[in-house]
């Protein structure tokens, strides 16, 4: 393995295929590319000083527990002498005509085919601008921060409602810390889950003394530093000692720009993962942009956990196969979306995609106990979601493509 620190980027040539992104979907996709024969160089660019972790604990374990990075740290399947991690190298550019990429520094790269892995950047807000006591909750280095500047007792606003805003606020608050989550929503995690099962979750943080402010934005943040005051836009206010911004996050496809390709939503792709508009580019993970055959054919980006490792075996056969026109058939890419998150003593997993379904019913069980919400579309179930005991879960995914009925 070679890093940022002991291999002169300047002096390659070429990267054989290069990986821009170092995260889960950038070492699955080097694990598969190994796996299906490939020899030859493979070079994976980084901004970040680690090799690919875990992102989940982020914003669960690492709040409270030690933030170091072997506690998070992925294992490399692949030994190859030929992986080359170009760590605290940021791609800022691209040029798909002639093969290179640029980074930060203005070193140029040349590659054979290009694999894009860059992932996801959190959104941020403009009243918190140049504060040093406003972070997003994204990196390793972001919980290392988070937890060396929140004591025991303090007072944390966290901006936004969704999966990490509230897996932040219930993590924090099991360390005694009070907390305020303010969001314009009108229930946390109403985008993904919908009102329903977003009014479950927001009884379940209350009880255990978690602050709403929902339907409000922030007006400004003031103060001296560690020591903000979030003034709300109905015109309330909150003392704090930190601001975590948990807004959402948009895909980094600026190092893409003047391609050509179509990125309005992360990266356009076929259903085999090549970037449309190129024949030996493909994109993987949260980036990627897909239509995926088990719900239609429009195309969608999954920010799901166990997505990096689907897309990486399909993009590494595509990206092997050749150009469009010779590459063999493959059987469609229809992976199930899953993800789980921990919240409190509240066990959430979800199947398919219930941001898709227009009704939602309760299938088994009842709110304020465990339950599985089902959403349906055109009479079709298209997702499922579970709160309670983990291995209850796994049975209700296969109602995904079964029509039901919503009850009145």
């Amino acid at each position: 393995m070679s890093t940022a620190g002991d291999f002169d980027s300047r002096q390659l040539m070429s990267c054989g295929i290069a990986i821009v992104g170092a995260g889960l979907a950038s070492l699955r996709t080097v694990d598969a590319l190994r796996a299906e024969g490939y020899t030859g160089d493979i070079t994976v660019f980084g901004a970040e000083k680690y090799m690919p972790y875990t992102r989940p604990p982020i914003s669960k374990a690492l709040l409270h527990d030690s933030a170091v990075h072997d506690a998070v740290a992925l294992t490399r399947r692949s030994t190859s002498a030929r992986d080359r991690w170009l760590l605290r190298t940021r791609i800022v550019g691209s040029d798909l005509t002639k093969r290179t990429l640029t980074a930060d520094d203005g070193s140029t790269f040349g590659y054979e085919a290009l694999v894009a892995a860059s992932g996801v950047e959190p959104r941020r807000l403009s009243a918190t601008a140049g504060r040093a006591d406003c972070r997003s909750l994204r990196s390793l280095d972001d919980a290392q921060f988070v937890q060396a500047n929140v004591a025991d007792g303090a007072t944390v606003v966290v901006l936004g409602a969704g999966f990490i805003g509230c897996e932040a606020a219930a993590s924090l608050t099991g360390r005694g810390i009070r907390v305020h989550v303010v969001a314009l929503d009108d229930a946390p995690m109403v985008r993904p889950l919908g009102a329903l099962v977003g009014g479950e979750i927001r009884r379940r943080h209350e009880a255990h003394g978690v602050v709403f402010h929902l339907g409000v934005g922030v007006s400004a943040v003031e103060g001296d530093d560690f020591a903000p005051v979030v003034t709300l836009s109905d015109g309330s206010s909150i003392a704090a000692s930190l601001v975590i911004e948990a807004v959402g996050s948009r895909p980094s496809t600026s190092w893409m720009e003047g391609n050509g390709l179509d990125l309005t939503d992360g990266v356009l792709c076929s259903n085999d993962l090549r970037v449309v508009g190129t024949a030996d580019v493909v994109a993987v993970g949260d980036v990627a942009r897909f239509p995926n055959p088990m719900f239609d054919d429009v195309a969608r980006r999954v920010e799901h956990w166990q997505m990096p490792m689907f897309s990486a075996k399909r993009a590494a056969r595509s990206l092997l196969a050749g150009s469009v026109t010779t590459a063999p058939a493959f059987d469609s890419f229809a992976p199930m979306p899953w993800f789980w998150s921990d919240q409190f003593d509240v066990k959430i997993q979800s199947f398919g995609q219930p941001g898709l379904g227009t009704d939602v019913t309760v299938v088994d069980g009842e709110l304020g106990a465990d339950f599985c919400a089902a959403y349906i579309r055109d009479g079709v179930v298209v997702g499922v979601v579970h709160i309670g005991e983990a291995k209850k879960a796994a049975k209700f995914r296969g109602l995904i493509g079964t029509s039901m009925m919503v009850r009145s």
